[in-house]
């Protein structure tokens, strides 16, 4: 079973989306990048930080909180949102370099996207 935190993009979190609903539906139907899981455990969601790009701190605070209650994580999704907001809305976040600086640092798996709503 994954366990899976989900960072949405802070600027555009209930603009595309209200309360990560789509986030919910692609986890219950595996739509997108979550059907790469058999089965997921939801364990945190939060931003990434806000521009210009404060997503190793918050993953930092996340793993800590998470590990700290005894509810650590294997899987960091970036959310759709993050991802949208990377190809059209100029975030400053570089893919690539965040994926394998996470997974080093943190030793998660990083995927990009959540559903393809």
């Amino acid at each position: 079973m994954a366990k899976v935190g989900i960072l949405y993009c802070k600027n555009i979190k209930d603009h595309s989306c209200i309360a990560c609903a789509k986030c919910f539906k692609g986890m219950a139907e595996k739509n997108g990048e979550f059907a790469k899981h058999d089965e997921i455990e939801l364990v945190a969601m939060t931003d990434c930080g806000g521009c210009p790009g404060l997503c190793v701190p918050r993953v930092k605070l996340l793993t800590e909180v998470t590990g700290n209650i005894e509810r650590s994580l294997d899987t960091v999704h970036l959310g759709t949102c993050m991802k949208l907001a990377m190809e059209t809305a100029e975030c400053p976040i570089d893919y690539d370099d965040l994926k394998i600086l996470l997974e080093q640092k943190f030793g998660l798996d990083v995927i990009l996207g959540t559903h393809s709503y």
